[in-house]
């Protein structure tokens, strides 16, 4: 779990509710299920239009990654590498092959398995390259719908407003649903602004900075196995690698 992230969710609701409540606000003035259908149903359903569903779908199942811990095992994995190396120089790539069957991680599976079906560094770098620019690119198209979920919300939420003046100018005689339609308009806006700048668009360049993170690993691993392919000291792949750890 990843405490920063639910942490800071939690300080955004508590900060605003908060000082509204310091104002003298009820939260329960805050609660308003017309205007929360018209803003988050009409930006799910913007959204829905402009992405392919394989896309759609994508970004939703990476949601989950914005609460989960993002350490990934750059130190282990900098000295498995440079074991792997030990072996192959002693005794030739072949001896990767119960390693790479056991690999349990993808993308380090198909570079060992390259490495023992006698890839040259070159044809190592540039395989392991195009998976890597594709594989990010795919996971970043799914962190997209929430910057577009962001973007759209706002607007949403001054058509929610729009609404409920119209309904409380359709009702201008009657107090009671003249006060319903601009508590609509009213809290319509707050919840546009509000998705959109507290959970969208930080969701969104969340999921963004975890594909970088990565990507970066992929890049150490991709370093890694290519310069067991060219054959270097482990002695010296190892201070190369290094550089990859988060400061």
């Amino acid at each position: 779990m990843d405490k920063l992230a639910l942490g800071g969710l939690l300080l955004a609701l508590l900060a605003v509710t908060g000082g509204f409540m310091l104002e003298g606000g009820a939260v329960d003035t805050l609660l308003h299920l017309p205007a929360f259908i018209i803003v988050f149903g009409g930006t799910l359903g913007a959204v829905m239009l402009q992405t392919p569903f394989n896309q759609f779908q994508l970004g939703f199942r990476l949601l989950p990654w914005v609460f989960q811990s993002s350490r990934l095992p750059v130190k282990r994995t900098i000295g498995r590498i440079v074991d792997w190396g030990s072996a192959a120089r002693a005794n030739g790539f072949l001896s990767l092959e119960d390693a790479a069957l056991q690999e349990s991680d993808p993308f380090l599976h198909r570079g060992l398995n390259l490495l023992v079906d006698g890839a040259d560094a070159a044809q190592l770098q540039a395989t392991l390259d195009a998976e890597l620019s594709l594989e990010r690119e795919r996971l970043l198209r799914g962190a997209r719908i929430f910057e577009a979920m962001g973007g759209y919300s706002p607007t949403i939420g001054i058509i929610g407003a729009v609404l409920g003046l119209i309904q409380a100018m359709a009702n201008i005689s009657d107090p009671k649903l003249l006060g319903a339609g601009i508590a609509t308009a009213f809290v319509a806006t707050i919840y546009g602004v509000g998705f959109a700048n507290l959970v969208f668009i930080p969701i969104g360049n969340k999921l963004k900075n975890l594909i970088q993170q990565q990507s970066l690993y992929h890049e150490l691993i991709i370093e890694g196995l290519v310069s067991i392919a060219q054959g270097q000291n482990p002695k010296a792949i190892e201070p190369k690698l290094q550089s990859y750890l988060p400061g």
